[in-house]
């Protein structure tokens, strides 16, 4: 009996976490351009419209830039001419992309 409610337990954690992940599909209607960047600024467009986090790694994996955008244009101008990964977070849903900037 200890182990079914060990069981029951179990799957009652793991369903309330799982329910506060962001799903792994990417954000209807999404698009970044221009890529690669050469103006020091990219857009960010999604259906929802709705305000998206930012984050941008270098290629190591460190955090290079973590903004909050609430229209479609992200200002990338202190970043150095290099290959990036740019991940967008809106509501429930996350998408990660490779952003190229010259």
């Amino acid at each position: 009996m200890k182990q079914f409610y060990t069981l029951i337990f179990l799957f009652f954690l793991s369903s309330a976490l799982a329910q506060r992940a962001p799903e792994k599909g990417d954000i209807d209607g999404f698009k970044l351009y221009p890529n690669p960047a050469t103006e020091g600024k990219v857009y960010v467009i999604t259906a929802r419209k709705a305000p998206k986090k930012i984050r941008i790694y270098d290629v190591l994996g460190t955090p290079v830039l973590e903004t909050t955008l609430l229209g479609n244009e992200l200002n990338i101008s202190d970043l150095e001419p290099g290959v990036y990964l740019i991940q967008v977070f809106e509501r429930e849903k996350v998408t990660t992309r490779k952003l190229v900037v010259r």
